[in-house]
C-alpha cells in the first residue's frame, strides 16, 4: 500500500473500534493488519474493525445490495472475522451520518449476520447527536444445556445466537466472573466449535441489569451489543416475560462497564438496541509502517 489510508476512531459504550472508509473495497487488510491497527500499544487500538464498503463491492455484500448500499466488514481485534457486533452497528452508521452519507432516520446495514435496521435520531440539541436504535433481529435459543466456569465451579448457562453465539449466566457479584483477559470455559466445548463470547450479569432491580462480558477474539469489553441483547433475552425468559408467550414487549436496562444500552425485544421478536455512538478522531495510517508488517 503506497498511499496513505485513512482511518476514524469510534466507540459506542467504550466498546471502540478502528474505523476504516473503503467504499469500493481497494484495501486488502489481512489477520495480522488488522491486529497490528487494533493494538493498544503499537497500533491505533480498538476492540473491533470496522471496514466500511458497498455491498455491491464486497463478495460478501453483494447479496444484499438491493437493500442495503453499506455493508458492514467486521473484524476483532485478533484479526479474525465475526458476524455482527451491536455497538459496531451503531457507530458504523454515525460514521455513514458524518462523511455526509445518510442522515437522521432509517437506514439498512448489511452485516454477514444480515441486514440490520438501524434508526438515527434527530440531535435533541445542536451538537449533540441523537442516540441510535438498532434492530438486531430475532434472538435463537439452541437446545442443549451449557455451563460456564466460575470460580472453582460450573454455572447453568443460557446459549443466546444473536447472530453469533453468547452463553449467559447469571451471577450474584460481578467479581465472580475474575479476570476476562482469557476465554471463560464453558462446556461441553462442541456446542461452539467457533468460540462463544460469554457474560456474567447481576440483577439491579427490576427491569435493570448489569453485566461484564469476554468476546471471543478480543478478551474483556467495556461494551457489548450483541451480548446486552442476548442478557435481555435469557433475563425475559428467567423472569417469565417471553414476548411470544405475553404479548407485550419485555425491556430491560444493561449497565455495561463503558455505559448503558436499553434492550427491547417485542412482541414480534424483534430485540431493539438503543443507546449512543461517538466519533472521537480521525487521520492517517502511515503506509510504510503499514507495509513494514507483512514485509
Amino acid at each position: 500500500m503506497s498511499t496513505a489510508i485513512g482511518f476514524l476512531k469510534g466507540h459506542g459504550t467504550q466498546n471502540d473500534f478502528v474505523i476504516i472508509p473503503d467504499p469500493e473495497n481497494g484495501i486488502d487488510l489481512g489477520p495480522g493488519e488488522v491486529a497490528a491497527l487494533c493494538d493498544r500499544r503499537a497500533g491505533i487500538g480498538g476492540d473491533g474493525l470496522l471496514h466500511v464498503v458497498r455491498s455491491a463491492a464486497h463478495p460478501e455484500g453483494r447479496a444484499y445490495a438491493d437493500e442495503a448500499e453499506w455493508f458492514m466488514d467486521y473484524r476483532n481485534a485478533d484479526g479474525s472475522v465475526a458476524e455482527m457486533c451491536g455497538n459496531g452497528v451503531r457507530v458504523f452508521a454515525r460514521y455513514l451520518q458524518r462523511a455526509g452519507h445518510v442522515d437522521a432516520g432509517e437506514l439498512a446495514v448489511a452485516t454477514r449476520a444480515g441486514i440490520k435496521r438501524v434508526h438515527l435520531a434527530k440531535e435533541e440539541t445542536p451538537g449533540a447527536p441523537g442516540e441510535i436504535t438498532v434492530e438486531m433481529g430475532v434472538a435463537r435459543l439452541p437446545e442443549g444445556d451449557v455451563e460456564v466456569r466460575v470460580g472453582s465451579g460450573l454455572r447453568p448457562a443460557t446459549h443466546v445466537d444473536m447472530g453469533n453465539p453468547h452463553a449467559v449466566t447469571f451471577v450474584t457479584d460481578l467479581a465472580e466472573a475474575g479476570e476476562l483477559r482469557s476465554a471463560p470455559e464453558v462446556l461441553p466445548t462442541s456446542a461452539y466449535p467457533h468460540g462463544v463470547n460469554v457474560e456474567f450479569v447481576v440483577d439491579r432491580g427490576p427491569g435493570a441489569l448489569a453485566m461484564r462480558v469476554h468476546e471471543r477474539g478480543s478478551g474483556e469489553t467495556r461494551s457489548c451489543g450483541t451480548g446486552a441483547c442476548a442478557v435481555a433475552v435469557a433475563a425475559a425468559r428467567r423472569d417469565g416475560l417471553d414476548p411470544a408467550r405475553t404479548g407485550r414487549p419485555a425491556t430491560y436496562t444493561v449497565d455495561l462497564p463503558g455505559g448503558r444500552l436499553t434492550i427491547t425485544e417485542r412482541a414480534d421478536g424483534v430485540v431493539e438496541m438503543t443507546g449512543p455512538a461517538v466519533l472521537v478522531a480521525e487521520g492517517t495510517i502511515d503506509p510504510g509502517w503499514l507495509a513494514a508488517l507483512t514485509a
